[in-house]
């Protein structure tokens, strides 16, 4: 492990750019905008939530990569919650980059000789359609647009208007109501093509790729804080024994709140987000391995890919800039009462794999959690893996997200199931919530009171009274207790309803319930 500090150095308008003597918590936003000097990127909520900030990371792809743009991955995150030293070895690209060689207007034309800025077809496509009015959104806009552009670009196909919404779905507008925006998704294809020369960023790169760990220093008053971040999982056990209170970083989407909005002093920082062992996911033959620095948008593309049905809990799993820069293991290590990948983790029977020097032990999800933000992590201790058993993957399985917004909102409420029937009678059930205790729970009683009985309307009517004794939710901002422990009933009436054994719905007695089904694209 290298004990030397290092400048941060990252490939930002056209050359590798080395920044020192900022302290670790400052933001890409803020070094953009203050230091950079490029203040097209917006700050508008500064909590990753309004997508105004919106820019693009690149990253050398490995070899064979899905959605790679030559030879780059290319993701949209929130500058705002982005810490500068996670840039190190990476590319930044900000709307300013979108900006394509001048070219002359005749005399004839303008009555002048002078030269005049061409947009790139992102943005010939927003002024085309109007898609832009108070324009303080659009840069982010026009990053995520870009992005979607250079990928469907490299695979010679387009989105549609679904796939649009769905990518622009962590970009919020309140004046154009999504309609031209979307238009100008659409168009900005039909336009002649500009694309990302990703030669000299890849060769950028490549130089700076580093066996050692990056270790980074800046000082605080009197003190001096590092940002570490090593490049094997042997080196990250380690220096997580030998420094356990260094707070851990991984995407950064919840601890960047701590301290735009809370101001919390963090100290020294372990970052997990370079090293390559905890990014992987493997499907071995009984499990499916998906690394604590994986992350959510690949993680949960992998159990979307064996259980189709929880396809909207992904799209609806806070936004795509969240979903690339956070983790599946920072989300489970978070605790939080209403984060939205444990339900569903536990419906599947999931276990958290701990790591502790070169120690390695696993217990089930459920009995990580102790109490509200408390967990079962020793001194020293991280998430290293989540695992998944194949078979869990051979129920029905279904995932519910209850939230005022549909898009890109925080759960009121959340909920993962899954069921095995012999026959009509119930062999097993997996009924988790989340939002409805001081950590994110299986219904015990529930699940007891359907075990063993047929799937019928008079034994989901005994779970949702068990439910009752289950679970005494609080009332808050989001939703009351008593909507919460109706809309767990209702969920549970939607799960049976969408499993039962299919008969003409008039021979059922069935319960009205409150969840809306898959809501259409805005704008749409």
């Amino acid at each position: 492990m290298s004990t030397s500090t290092q400048p941060i150095q990252f490939f930002h308008r056209g050359r590798v750019v080395a920044v020192d003597g900022v302290h670790p918590t400052r933001s890409v936003l803020d070094w953009l905008r203050e230091d950079a000097c490029c203040t097209g990127t917006k700050e508008g909520c500064n909590e990753g939530d309004c997508g105004a900030c919106t820019v693009v990371i690149g990253e050398l792809a490995a070899e064979g990569e899905a959605g790679a743009v030559g030879g780059l991955k290319l993701q949209t995150v929130n500058a705002c919650i982005q810490f500068l030293p996670t840039l190190h070895g990476k590319a930044l690209f900000t709307v300013e980059d979108l900006k394509a060689q001048t070219a002359c207007v005749r005399d004839g034309e303008r009555h002048s000789k002078h030269p005049v800025q061409q947009l790139h077809p992102v943005q010939q496509a927003m002024v085309d359609c109007h898609g832009s009015q108070c324009g303080f959104c659009t840069p982010g806009f026009v990053m995520s647009m870009w992005a979607s552009y250079e990928q469907h670009g490299e695979r010679g196909s387009r989105p549609t208007r679904q796939q649009l919404a769905d990518e622009l779905s962590g970009n919020l507008c309140r004046c154009t109501g999504y309609r031209p925006i979307l238009d100008a998704g659409q168009k900005m294809f039909d336009l002649p093509p500009v694309r990302l020369d990703t030669a000299p960023v890849v060769q950028a790169l490549q130089g700076l790729r580093s066996d050692t760990t990056f270790d980074y220093a800046a000082p605080l008053g009197q003190r001096t804080d590092h940002f570490h971040a090593p490049v094997s999982l042997d080196d990250f056990a380690a220096l997580r024994a030998a420094k356990p209170q260094a707070r851990l970083l991984a995407g950064s989407t919840d601890i960047g709140l701590w301290v735009n909005k809370q101001f919390r002093d963090l100290g020294d920082i372990l970052y997990i987000g370079n090293v390559p062992e905890l990014r992987c996911i493997d499907a071995g033959a009984d499990a499916l391995w998906i690394g604590a620095a994986a992350s959510l948008e690949d993680a949960w593309a992998a159990i979307v890919q064996r259980a189709p049905s929880l396809q909207d809990v992904w799209l609806r799993f806070a936004s795509p800039p969240i979903r690339h820069a956070g983790t599946l293991g920072g989300n489970v290590a978070n605790g939080s009462p209403i984060g939205d990948s444990p339900p569903i983790l536990m419906a599947l029977d999931a276990e958290v794999e701990l790591r502790k020097g070169s120690r390695v032990r696993r217990m089930p999800l459920p009995d990580f959690y102790v109490d509200y933000m408390k967990n079962q992590l020793e001194s020293g201790e991280f998430v290293q893996a989540i695992v998944l058993p194949l078979p869990a993957f051979e129920r029905q399985l279904r995932g519910y997200k209850i939230s005022k917004r549909f898009d890109c909102d925080i759960s009121a409420l959340c909920a993962g199931f899954a069921l095995e029937l012999d026959g009509d009678v119930v062999r097993s059930i997996r009924l988790a919530y989340g939002g409805m205790a001081a950590t994110v729970r299986r219904a015990a009683q529930a699940e007891a009171a359907l075990v063993g009985q047929p799937w019928t309307q008079q034994a989901v009517d005994a779970a949702k009274a068990a439910l009752a004794r289950d679970f005494k939710p609080l009332t808050d901002l989001r939703a009351s207790a008593d909507y919460r422990l109706q809309v767990a009933q209702n969920l549970l009436q939607r799960f049976w309803l969408e499993t039962r054994a299919h008969e003409p719905l008039a021979a059922q007695e069935t319960s009205v319930w409150t969840v809306m089904p898959h809501a259409p694209a805005f704008g749409a």
